[in-house]
């Protein structure tokens, strides 16, 4: 990957979060996931992410630096609202295009967009599948469901 490239960036806490991940890898959508401990950048080593971006959330002086890749769209799955504020401060940071915060929980919605969500998306249940458009996949929408 170069630094032109703008690469969907992946932080999958969760079962929803492991679940999209799935989906990105058994569709072949190029994406990196962040992490900021060592037991997720094994689980998600374990489930065949190749390109991983760990970062330490309590040095709030490490978070300017920008990885070697352009950062694209952004998915944050929430495990819990103090490490969606801080990746959303990172993430910001690091990229311009959108920033889905994917959350079960009722947040105040104006929090995160004031942190730098552009979406915040209620959802229940496992399924992240909605969240790939054709235009990860770059294919030409066929208005069929190919989800199963």
């Amino acid at each position: 990957m170069n630094k032109h490239e703008n690469v969907i960036l992946v932080s999958a806490p969760n079962l929803r979060g492991e679940q999209f991940v799935r989906a990105l890898l058994h569709r072949h959508i190029p994406f990196t996931a962040i992490v900021n401990n060592e037991q997720e950048y094994e689980r998600l080593l374990g489930l065949g992410v190749e390109t991983i971006i760990a970062v330490d959330t309590s040095d709030e002086g490490v978070w300017s630096a920008a990885p070697d890749i352009g950062i694209g769209r952004v998915y944050l799955f929430e495990r819990s609202l103090n490490q969606i504020c801080r990746y959303l401060l990172i993430c910001r940071k690091w990229s311009n295009n959108p920033i889905y915060v994917i959350t079960e929980q009722v947040r105040p919605k104006l929090m995160y967009r004031g942190l730098g969500a552009n979406y915040v998306i209620y959802a229940s249940g496992q399924d992240s599948n909605f969240l790939i458009t054709d235009e990860m996949t770059g294919q030409e929408p066929t208005g069929e469901d190919d989800t199963k």
